[in-house]
C-alpha cells in the first residue's frame, strides 16, 4: 500500500503486508512497481505461517524496518528470528500510524495463534485486506464496511478442491471455519458489506491447483453487480500493478 500526505514529505508512505519471499526475490518483486525495499516504511504481518512470515525479518532486518504484528503471532516466531529487528506489538483492540496512514487490525477465524487483518485509511480513502480466514463473521463484515477498495481472499472453487488429490484432511482443513475463503463464500461476504463507496476489488490468495482467476473473478463480480472484467486477481508470481483511487466526483486521487 502506498499513500501520499501532505506534510511536505518528499515521497509517499509505503507499507508491505507479510513476506514470505527470502530478500533477493522480495528485491524482484518490489523491482516490478518501481520499488526498493529501503523505500518501505514498515511491515505489516498477519499471523505466523510460513507463506506469509517466512522472509519478514531478513528484509526488516538488512533495511532496518519496523515490523508490525500481534502478540500471538511473535509468541509463535523463534525469538532469534526477530533479534536486531525493530518489533511493534499491535492489537485488534486498537488502531496504529504509519505515517498518515491508519491502520485498524481486525481478528479473523484462521488456524494461527492470533492472526489478524487489516483496514487502511488515509483520512480519503479506506482499503479492507482479508485473506487466510475459514468464514466470513459480522465483525468481519463492520471491520469491511465502508471501503473503497477490497483485496479479497478467493482461496479455492469448492468443486475443484473436492476433485483434487489433496489428501482428505488437507481438504477439510482448507473448506473448514479455520481455514481459507472459497470464490462463493468470498462473494457472499462481499454481497452483505456496505459498498456504497467500492470502487476497487481484487480476488487474491487464489489456489494454483483449486481455483482459476476467471473463476473468482466471476464470483466476486455476481456479488457486486459489476462485469468480470473489472475485478483484478493477484497473480502468484507477478501479483498486481499499482490501483489509483481516483472516484471523480466521490473523492480525491490516493494510490493503494
Amino acid at each position: 500500500m502506498e499513500a501520499r500526505a501532505a506534510d511536505g514529505r518528499e515521497r509517499p508512505w509505503r507499507l508491505l503486508v507479510d513476506c514470505g519471499f527470502g530478500p533477493r526475490d522480495t528485491k524482484a518483486r518490489l523491482a516490478r512497481l518501481g520499488l526498493e525495499p529501503s523505500d518501505l516504511d514498515a511491515i505489516l504481518v498477519t499471523h505466523e505461517h510460513g507463506d506469509h512470515i517466512g522472509g519478514v525479518f531478513a528484509l526488516a532486518r538488512r533495511h532496518d524496518l519496523l515490523v508490525w504484528a500481534s502478540h500471538g503471532t511473535l509468541r509463535g516466531v523463534m525469538t532469534e528470528r526477530f533479534a536486531s529487528v525493530r518489533v511493534q506489538v499491535c492489537s485488534t483492540r486498537a488502531s496504529f500510524s504509519v505515517g498518515p496512514i491508519e491502520v485498524r487490525p481486525y481478528a479473523v477465524p484462521h488456524d494461527a495463534r492470533e492472526p489478524t487483518q487489516f483496514v487502511f485509511d488515509d483520512g480519503r480513502h479506506r482499503l479492507g485486506l482479508l485473506t487466510d480466514t475459514g468464514r466470513g463473521t459480522v465483525h468481519i463484515r463492520r471491520s469491511l464496511d465502508g471501503c473503497d477498495a477490497l483485496v479479497m481472499e478467493c482461496n479455492h472453487d469448492r468443486a475443484m478442491l473436492e476433485a483434487s488429490d489433496y489428501p482428505w484432511p488437507l481438504k477439510r482443513r482448507i473448506s473448514g471455519g479455520y481455514g481459507h475463503l472459497s470464490n462463493d463464500e468470498a462473494g457472499e461476504l462481499i454481497y452483505a458489506l456496505d459498498r456504497s463507496r467500492l470502487r476497487h476489488v481484487v480476488a487474491a490468495h487464489l489456489s494454483r491447483q483449486n481455483n482459476t482467476p476467471a473463476l473468482a473473478c466471476a464470483a466476486l463480480a455476481a456479488a457486486t453487480g459489476w462485469l468480470p472484467s473489472r475485478i483484478r486477481a493477484a497473480d502468484q508470481r507477478e501479483g498486481f500493478d499499482w490501483i489509483e483511487i481516483d472516484s471523480e466526483p466521490v473523492f480525491p486521487s490516493s494510490l493503494f
